[in-house]
């Protein structure tokens, strides 16, 4: 196996040369005292009732912050901008908020080597996006038509305007580049901006984007919950069985790209049945083995939401490598522990879905997989959805955008973004090539974590993008081989097996909380693997070490890509449906 090293020496001085191709800008100090902020008029800027509620200098380990947290109406959008006093080096980072957010927390993800970010250069903000939330997944703001509309696309394009006219006043001049960044709910919202704003940003990376918010918080984990539920409600798939599954999806799959490595590539390209796991008659001890429910639950949770009729109501399902990231998700440590899947679902679906919400009281049992509930959910496609393949304007003015997945993400489906990747190559035609690159890395799972590598900056290749036109044509992840344990900072443990995040548990990302930039160092990794831009993939030379990303180069697929299959939702991905909605006597009206 490969010593043990730091990401940041990895292969080919990945993060050494991160500086390199993003433009020398010079640092700004600030022109006026942090609590001289506390009387900025931002209201006409920001083309809504803003209000500054305090503003503070903090420490961090760069030197002084001036923290500014505001209030945008008419309902309650919260935001917070962090403003380096003497090392601003004239950038503005932007970050989303996963789940359904309802809570203020500025995080940098995979931005490892990312200088600007780990020098503190860089001005950042986020919001709640229009609502105080109980946890991330909590919906009961659905309530709420005017906190619907700041959750959907109003709360992130109205900071984005409140940012940069604090950055204005702070510093004296604007920010000379603006990106986005954010994963899951914060890459919906990234594609929102691209689609709905796209002035806002010059740069923006979108990660396992939940596009699809309609289908993906009622279809998809409805099903998965369901199909994982026996007559009682009990868990028929239990975590202790999933690495039985994927030793037999591996053992089947693994190969078939050329390299037996403990990863797969593109599990399109690769039929699975969980059969082969079943145990055999007469068998009594299961401990090793699936039983013919638990191998008939598997295969549901592959197939995806669908009708006996032959209707499917998801794009995608969970993909063959995912098998340890169900854990957590849909499948439970034991048969009578709730499934996550169910709540995430029914969150939405009770509160946010539909025009006319459902009885409080409504189950994850009660959600009907068939045309007519899909129908009731359309209306609001426009309203939640960031699946409009039209983002000329924002290529037209040099926007780039970085679409990123993991193959083995058990919350979004892959087969969104590639989906959505398409669309857009059909829509612009060859300005997509120069304006919008899509990786796909295996093993990954949401966000983060898996048995892949799944350690990477996207933020440094965007910048280069946007500062200097350097084209990203490829990103070099690590599989770390410790975990990190504890608060920000903490000294990482290894994990059991060695082989890197096998456990679901997210690695290390730079949070910025209310003193400043707090970055957790990138953790130590055991192998390296470039990742082309789709539809490229990674292809072994025959020589060195299997785990060592230098000995990999980019090769086109030897067979042809796999069709999406039709589905009910295939015109979400047509330009025109998006709807500009208000509040009118207090009710919902979007046109």
């Amino acid at each position: 196996m490969l010593a043990l090293v730091a990401f940041c020496v990895a292969a080919e001085n990945v993060a050494s040369d991160a500086g390199s191709g993003l433009s020398d800008l010079a640092a700004v100090p600030a022109i006026q005292s942090c609590s001289s902020l506390l009387n900025a008029s931002l209201s006409s800027t920001v083309g809504a009732k803003t209000q500054i509620l305090s503003a503070k200098t903090e420490d961090s380990r760069h030197g002084p912050v001036c923290v500014v947290a505001g209030s945008i109406g008419p309902g309650h959008i919260g935001f917070e901008v962090h403003l380096p006093s003497n090392t601003w080096t004239q950038r503005y980072l932007q970050t989303g908020c996963g789940g359904l957010c309802g809570m203020v927390q500025i995080n940098v993800d995979h931005a490892e080597g990312c200088t600007p970010v780990e020098d503190g250069e860089m001005a950042t903000a986020s919001t709640d996006m229009g609502h105080n939330g109980k946890s991330m997944g909590d919906g009961s703001f659905g309530d709420d038509p005017q906190a619907r509309i700041d959750f959907a696309y109003r709360g992130v394009h109205l900071t984005a305007l409140a940012a940069k006219a604090l950055i204005q006043r702070f510093y004296g001049q604007p920010a000379k580049f603006s990106y986005f960044s954010g994963c899951s709910d914060g890459g919906r919202e990234a594609l929102m901006e691209a689609q709905r704003y796209p002035d806002d940003f010059d740069g923006i990376a979108a990660g396992a984007p939940a596009m699809n918010f309609q289908i993906q918080n009622s279809f998809y984990h409805a099903w998965q919950a369901r199909s994982n539920m026996d007559a009682q409600g009990h868990a028929i798939l239990t975590a202790d069985k999933l690495p039985i599954l994927h030793a037999a999806a591996l053992a089947e799959c693994d190969a078939k790209d050329g390299l037996k490595d403990g990863q797969i590539d593109d599990p399109r390209r690769c039929q699975f049945d969980p059969g082969v796991t079943e145990c055999k008659v007469g068998v009594t001890d299961t401990s090793h083995c699936l039983t013919h429910a638990q191998v008939e639950t598997a295969r549901k949770l592959y197939a995806g939401a669908h009708d006996a009729q032959g209707h499917r109501f998801v794009i995608g399902s969970v993909q063959v490598g995912s098998e340890l990231q169900w854990k957590g998700v849909f499948v439970p440590d034991a048969s009578t522990d709730p499934i996550p899947s169910a709540d995430m679902a029914m969150s939405s679906v009770r509160n946010l879905a539909f025009e006319k919400n459902p009885p409080a009281g409504m189950q994850v049992t009660d959600f009907k997989f068939d045309v007519a509930t899909f129908d009731r959910l359309k209306p609001l496609h426009g309203l939640y959805d960031a699946t409009n393949p039209d983002i000329r304007q924002f290529v037209g003015h040099g926007g780039k955008l970085i679409l990123w997945h993991g193959w083995a993400d058990p919350h979004i489906s892959p087969i969104n973004t590639i989906a959505y990747y398409n669309a857009v190559e059909a829509q612009i035609g060859s300005a997509s090539t120069q304006s919008v690159r899509l990786f796909l890395f295996p093993g990954m799972g949401h966000c983060s974590g898996g048995d892949g590598p799944s350690q990477f900056d996207v933020l440094t290749p965007l910048m280069r993008w946007v500062e200097s036109r350097q084209v990203p044509e490829k990103m070099v992840a690590g599989r770390p081989s410790v975990m990190p344990s504890g608060p920000p900072g903490a000294p990482p443990k290894p994990s059991q097996d060695g082989r890197g995040d096998m456990k679901g548990h997210m690695p290390p990302m730079a949070m910025m909380g209310k003193s400043g930039l707090d970055p957790r160092q990138a953790l130590p990794v055991n192998r390296t693997r470039p990742v082309f831009p789709y539809p490229e993939e990674a292809r072994y030379t025959g020589k060195g070490s299997v785990d060592d990303a230098r000995n990999f180069v980019s090769a086109s697929p030897t067979t042809a890509e796999p069709q999406i299959p039709a589905w009910e939702g295939a015109s979400f991905y047509q330009p025109g449906f998006q709807k500009d909605c208000s509040v009118i006597h207090a009710a919902l009206v979007c046109k």
